[in-house]
């Protein structure tokens, strides 16, 4: 097995020294992180090695850092480094799954030892699963995408078939059923899963820092650029970048990501030295990209450039034989997420479970069986969600009706229309798309 590396974080880069310099005389491979969120660029389930935190830090803390690694793996031990007001927290955290804690100012070797703990128990883990495989259990694909479905066993075949490649992959589907899934099990099957896996959501992108978080910048490259700064691409050099809705891109940056993608290489903003890119894309997208090309809103030459091999996620409607079975790994999964003992499923709630719609596709299954793990039922309130809808319904019809009458009174011209609803264009072409509104249409 290949050497296990330590990802240590902490604000403080003197604390962030020391624990280098003790895990490196223990003849560990570190990585040092200022911030929690680069550090989980690196975390998977085939992660091996530990993760060492301090507790308190601006932003994301330690504790939000452990819960966030337990989601993606609950066998990744994460190590709390506490002050020494914080013991208490630290030990309500060991209930909650740390693997142990170390109070500052701590010594070297007693550091040390507990990480080798660490990593030792972690490599019994990793080399359990590959025999757990290798006897003919379900192998890490399955669990990760189960379903007994045609539509499933040929994704999970393709997904095998493409994952090993450099191949950049294009993955379609509804809303909740769980492309971001797929998209790290690419990563984590690749050569590349013990790089990062950095996903990047084009939707929340803020407009003004668009270029600087995906190219990073040199210092003086506009006001407020102090220092230099690596972009999301650079970061993941050697590993994954997962452009998640891809759909939702300005089109201008459209034009440089097709730059990057053909390219391979990247400028930071305020130079014009290429920086190599050695990365693999993956994006998602819940909307027709064909769609958005013919209406304009997506390039048709990015599309084609990531659709040379194209991955469905189907939604729960079209495989609603898998629900029952989909549900029940759902429920082990919370049981172990909640550390509660094994949960037994009643009959009649897979029953009722198979019969339901689910909307919100695995989502919404996966909150279920939450709730379910918890105690708390289903969740069935269903009589005042359907009240809520009837109400969203009347003011999505609301809102229909005035952007209509805004195009009626503007005679089809969209600048006017925008600039009176206090909307953008992006924004109105959006709702247009979503209430069926054609700028001829409304004239007639």
């Amino acid at each position: 097995m290949m050497q296990s590396t330590i990802l240590t974080v902490d604000d403080d880069e003197e604390v962030r020294r020391s624990m280098a310099q003790a895990l490196d005389l223990a003849g560990f491979a570190t990585q040092e992180f200022s911030a929690p969120e680069r550090a989980l660029d690196f975390v998977n389930p085939g992660f091996n090695g530990a993760v060492v935190t301090d507790i308190r830090m601006p932003g994301m803390d330690g504790m939000t850092l452990m819960a966030r690694i337990r989601d993606i793996d609950a066998d990744i031990p994460v190590i709390l480094v506490t002050g020494h007001g914080d013991v208490q927290l630290a030990v309500k955290a060991m209930r909650e799954g740390a693997y142990d804690f170390v109070e500052k100012p701590f010594n070297a070797q007693d550091f040390a030892d507990r990480v080798a703990r660490a990593v030792d128990r972690r490599r019994l883990v990793l080399e359990n699963r590959v025999l757990r495989a290798a006897a003919g259990k379900r192998d890490d694909v399955e669990a990760r995408l189960p379903g007994r479905t045609p539509v499933m066993v040929d994704l999970r075949y393709r997904l095998r078939a493409v994952a090993g490649t450099d191949a950049d992959v294009l993955v379609i589907g509804d809303t909740g059923t769980g492309k971001e899934v797929l998209a790290r099990a690419l990563h984590d099957l690749s050569g590349r899963a013990t790089k990062p896996f950095v996903a990047i959501n084009c939707a929340a992108l803020p407009e003004n820092l668009i270029e600087s978080e995906l190219f990073g910048h040199e210092a003086g490259a506009f006001p407020g650029a102090i220092r230099p700064r690596y972009g999301k691409f650079e970061h993941a050099r050697g590993g994954t970048v997962l452009l998640d809705e891809i759909g939702s891109m300005p089109l201008e940056l459209q034009a440089k990501l097709l730059r990057v993608i053909e390219d391979r290489v990247i400028a930071r903003l305020g130079s014009n030295e290429p920086v190599p890119l050695d990365v693999r894309f993956v994006a998602t997208s819940k909307v027709d990209l064909e769609a958005e090309v013919a209406a304009g809103r997506f390039r048709a030459d990015l599309f084609y450039r990531l659709n040379v091999v194209t991955l469905r996620m189907p939604s729960l409607e079209t495989r609603r034989e898998d629900v029952p079975l989909l549900f029940l790994a759902l429920v082990r999964e919370a049981a172990g997420r909640y550390r509660r003992d094994e949960v037994a499923v009643p009959a009649e709630i897979i029953a009722e479970i198979a019969q339901r719609d689910w909307p919100g596709n695995v989502r919404e299954l996966r909150n279920a069986a939450d709730r379910f793990v918890l105690g708390l039922g289903l969740g069935d309130d269903r009589g005042s969600e359907r009240e809520a809808s009837r109400l969203a319904d009347r003011v999505a019809e609301f809102e229909k009706s005035i952007i209509a009458g805004a195009l009626l009174a503007h005679g089809g011209s969209l600048r006017p229309v925008y600039e009176s609803l206090g909307i953008s264009r992006k924004t109105l072409y959006e709702k247009m798309q979503r209430h069926g509104l054609d700028k001829d249409a409304a004239l007639e």
